[in-house]
């Protein structure tokens, strides 16, 4: 019952027992695999897997050979063999083999001899890029939270952590160069309730020093995830113009953000704002080794730009249309800053209105339009519709679920997302979606409990999106996530039942309203229409 499906699985001849006296044997390739298992196995048998040749009953053996990097082929008799082409391909060889074991070698106790029957799989990813955002930047998640939240990514073989460290409610990361950006940007008086609810009265914030972030950095990569921040503009950008006003458009100072929605204040595009972020990703750069760094690019009103001289005296000056031109020329700014140290910016679809930098990777958010007309320019795109896989949206139509905002988005609706929108099928443009990518966006969703919740099992559903063949089986991935929901009872997952909320989990009262159906269609219809002229 392995979550998400692996291209092949049969039964073989024979049984496999863990217990005190299981080997362990690694090609020196794969030795952090092997690292990483006995640490997971070692709670369970007692103590730490013995060394040994491989070769003997009872043994687990890593081995390199000729496959792809994330494929595996696992082997399950009196002992068991992966034979993977890279560590990546072990590493998820290695997670399917636990999930071949009972949900109790997921506890942190010794379970006692655990038995597997024999099981031959071939298996390898259907895309690249598997992720999930992370926004730490509306409600701050603790180091803790952040790391057992990538282990459960890699649980579901996930391989991107795209880390939303910044936004106008909150500066998540440690700046040396200008300590004001988490000294006020990091801390908010308040925050609201619900979507447009009452005040809390709460003050909240926190960041994360640089030194925790290599640790989040290295804690991920052990697990073959590649964190992905995501420092946002010119929009999204209160808490760090709360933090240096020269970066803003006003001569009024502003505080963190408390609210939510699409603020109005951004930065303005005067050279010394632009050397600031420079410096800031220069930093940026040296706590994350991903070739990617997200620059957000989206919901950035032109507002103050329109009654900014300084805005438009740079429009003049460079021969632009328009703010939305002004815009595709600022975020170039920072795309060949990335270019010219050997990375690749990734920006919202909105980027594409003004311009994208040449290179860039497009985010498809506001529906599939997005990917399509990003892939029929030539930009490589990670889809990620907000109607599809956005985890902060309620998962049943009913009055106790706790986050009343979005369309209602079920596991099923999850689970039938297909990552290449049909307008590309068949186009040789299709070659440009790299993946998608799930979104557990944080105002509504104020602590680890909750996005738990929100998170499982659909994180489940979209994980088999990405990773198995676009021929899906409903009634099989639920066979199947009935065993999968067992190991997430056994790790501590407070995942949302089929039946609805638990009593903890429900909605009292109502903290704000949703958006109307008829509101909800009118800004689908609005993105709709600007998307279409643009592929």
């Amino acid at each position: 019952m392995i979550v998400p499906k692996p291209v092949m699985q049969e039964s073989r001849p024979g049984t496999f027992v863990l217990d005190a006296g299981t080997s362990l044997a690694a090609d020196p390739a794969l030795s952090e695999v092997a690292a990483w298992l006995r640490g997971e196995l070692a709670p369970v048998t007692g103590g730490e897997l013995l060394p040994g040749p491989g070769t003997e009953s009872g043994a687990i053996r890593l081995v390199l050979g000729e496959l792809p990097p994330e494929a595996y082929r696992l082997s399950v008799g009196e002992r068991v063999e992966i034979v993977a082409g890279g560590p990546a391909g072990a590493f998820y060889g290695a997670q399917t083999f636990r999930q071949l074991l009972p949900a109790a070698a997921y506890r942190k106790a010794p379970g006692g001899p655990l038995a597997v029957p024999g099981t031959y799989v071939e298996d390898a990813p259907r895309f690249a890029w598997r992720g999930c955002v992370l926004d730490v930047a509306r409600h701050f998640l603790t180091k803790h939270e952040v790391l057992r939240f990538i282990d459960l990514m890699a649980l579901h073989k996930l391989n991107v952590l795209h880390l939303h460290l910044t936004d106008d409610q909150g500066w998540r990361v440690e700046i040396r160069r200008y300590p004001r950006l988490t000294e006020v940007g990091a801390w908010r008086k308040e925050s609201q309730t619900g979507w447009n609810g009452a005040m809390d009265g709460r003050p909240h914030g926190g960041y994360y020093t640089q030194d925790d972030l290599r640790e989040v950095v290295a804690y991920a990569a052990r697990r073959q995830i590649t964190v992905v921040p995501e420092i946002d503009l010119p929009g999204h950008t209160q808490a760090a113009i709360a933090a240096y006003p020269e970066l803003g458009n006003l001569d009024t100072p502003l505080e963190v953000r408390t609210t939510w929605g699409v603020g109005r204040n951004v930065l303005n595009v005067e050279d010394s704002t632009i050397a600031f972020f420079q410096n800031v990703l220069e930093e940026v750069l040296e706590i994350f080794p991903s070739p990617y760094v997200v620059l957000g690019g989206d919901e950035c009103p032109k507002d103050q730009w329109k009654e900014s001289p300084a805005a438009q005296r740079r429009i003049a000056e460079l021969g632009l249309r328009d703010e939305e031109e002004l815009q595709g020329w600022f975020m170039r700014q920072f795309g060949d800053f990335l270019a010219e140290r050997g990375r690749r910016m990734v920006g919202w679809d909105e980027v594409l209105e003004g311009g994208p930098p040449p290179g860039a990777i497009i985010a498809s958010w506001r529906g599939e339009l997005g990917a399509v007309a990003a892939a029929r320019r030539g930009h490589d795109v990670v889809n990620c519709p907000n109607t599809s896989v956005y985890f902060d949206y309620r998962q049943g139509p009913g009055e106790d679920e706790p986050v009343p905002f979005g369309t209602v988005l079920t596991l099923e609706d999850v689970y039938a997302f297909e990552p290449i929108p049909a307008e590309l099928r068949g186009e040789p443009a299709a070659r440009h979606v790299l993946g998608a990518q799930c979104g557990v966006w944080t105002e509504l969703i104020d602590s680890g409990r909750r996005i738990d919740y929100m998170a499982f099992p659909r994180l489940a559903a979209f994980a088999e999106t990405v990773w198995s063949s676009e021929d899906r089986d409903l009634p099989g991935f639920l066979r199947r996530l009935e065993e999968h929901l067992r190991r997430l009872d056994a790790i501590g997952v407070e995942y949302r039942r089929a039946e609805g909320p638990l009593p903890w989990q429900t909605r009292p009262g109502v903290p704000g309203r949703p958006e109307s159906p008829e509101r909800w269609q009118a800004k689908l219809d609005a993105w709709t229409s600007r998307l279409r002229a643009l592929s």
